[in-house]
């Protein structure tokens, strides 16, 4: 039996219960968004010379990762894989893959079609808003495989005690007057100050616009299940 780590969006962190999982496998495959040769290096490290590591480039891995291929294709227990970042990037002829793997959406998901399992094991990276920590976990036997999600702990959300639902009507607004006052070069803080918000809130839609260059609102609200934190 052969048993994969399988992960993607990172983003700069790699948690001890990732690193742990690594230790603990056979095979690693990142899936892209990886934001530092760092990372990089500590999957490795991680994996030790025992086990392979096959990585995509993700669409926020810049300069430092023109080494990384856009996709892969390769065999693992006598198993065809494909591996991208973006699963809208998978090419209309999807060949002998028996496993498609991707990321980029920071959510779970598995399903099997016409006998292919496309998995995107989600993020396990920094969190956004209240989505879930996760990865998944492959196991390979005798030319057949079977997926393990794993939900890894999080830390508690909050800052300063306060937590706040606000209208789901409202939200899109909220959302639209954080990215207008960080174009006009305000910092996290003085945005949570003047729209009286989570300042956790305020930096994670921040974070996604420097991540996401000229994402709109709706196009942020699109790529994340967003957490009602904000003010009354």
């Amino acid at each position: 039996m052969m048993k994969i780590a399988v992960l993607s969006d990172t983003h700069g962190l790699l948690r001890p219960e990732v690193i742990k999982v690594i230790g603990e496998c056979d095979a690693v495959l990142h899936a892209g968004d990886i934001n530092s040769q760092k990372i990089v290096d500590q999957m490795k490290e991680a994996a030790g010379k025992h086990a392979p590591v096959y990585i995509v480039r993700g669409n926020n891995d810049k300069e430092w990762a023109e080494y990384l291929p856009h996709h892969l294709e390769f065999m693992l227990g006598g198993v065809n894989f494909y591996m991208v970042h973006n699963k809208k990037d998978l090419p209309q002829d999807s060949g002998d893959w028996q496993v498609i793997i991707f990321g980029h959406s920071h959510k779970y998901s598995e399903e099997v079609k016409d006998g292919r399992l496309y998995l995107n094991p989600g993020s396990c990276g920094k969190r956004r808003f209240h989505q879930d920590i996760t990865m998944a976990v492959l196991e390979i036997n005798n030319g057949m495989w079977a997926v393990e999600r794993l939900d890894i702990p999080h830390e508690k959300a909050g800052v300063s005690g306060a937590n706040f639902d606000i209208p789901e009507g409202e939200l899109l607004g909220i959302i639209g007057q954080i990215l207008k006052r960080m174009d006009k070069g305000q910092q996290v803080q003085e945005i949570a100050r003047a729209l009286k918000i989570d300042p956790e809130f305020a930096e994670q839609i921040c974070r996604i616009r420097v991540t996401h260059p000229g994402v709109s609102a709706h196009g942020i609200l699109d790529k994340v299940e967003v957490n009602r934190r904000c003010t009354k």
